[in-house]
């Protein structure tokens, strides 16, 4: 599995080596060792999510706060999505940047968000299974979360406006400087 940075600090993406014969394919999706070691430290996932979604759904940018923040693992088994990460710790350098990519069931790259990032992704194909490990349990009292258009992130997502299909909570999100100015990312 290769192991390589993104343009923000602690984010990493993993490409694993797939390996195609007359029965299919084969891929290693995880091993914790080279994880461990890439990272420098260890991550210890406790829950495994799986969202099924149909082309056009933005679901995000989620994060939970304070202590109960959660490291992920994403990935795609079936379709193709835009993931969106946006770095929400005040120290960092690429503090308030985003990073956008295309993961899909057919490179399989998998991309590790850092405790302190928001996250979103967006359904492009019909069909998406999208997985995710956390390092942390879901705790419905540190949900939070960014506008998906917020101008001042001004992410570019991939369908227009008017073919997103949002829940009623992501539709409602307040936007970074809102969150910023209420000190939400304290970690």
């Amino acid at each position: 599995m290769k192991i390589t940075t993104t343009p923000l600090n602690d984010c990493l993406l993993l490409e694993p080596k797939i390996y195609k014969d007359d029965r299919g394919l084969f891929l290693e999706s995880f091993n914790h060792k080279a994880f461990t070691q890439a990272l420098g430290y260890e991550v210890n996932f406790v829950q495994d999510n799986l969202s099924v979604s149909v082309k056009g759904t933005l679901r995000g940018l989620h994060f939970q706060k304070g202590s109960d923040s959660q490291a992920k693992l994403v990935q795609v088994l079936k379709g193709k999505v835009q993931d969106v990460v946006v770095d929400l710790r005040p120290g960092s350098s690429t503090y308030g940047n985003t990073f956008s990519i295309v993961l899909d069931d057919i490179e399989r790259k998998q991309l590790f968000i850092p405790k302190g990032f928001a996250h979103g992704f967006l359904a492009l194909s019909d069909e998406v299974l999208f997985s995710y490990k956390c390092d942390g349990f879901y705790a419905p009292g540190s949900e939070s979360g960014i506008i998906y258009n917020d101008p001042d992130l001004n992410v570019e997502w991939q369908l227009p406006a008017e073919e997103l299909v949002l829940s009623d909570k992501d539709r409602i999100l307040k936007g970074f400087d809102a969150l910023e100015s209420e000190q939400a990312f304290q970690w």
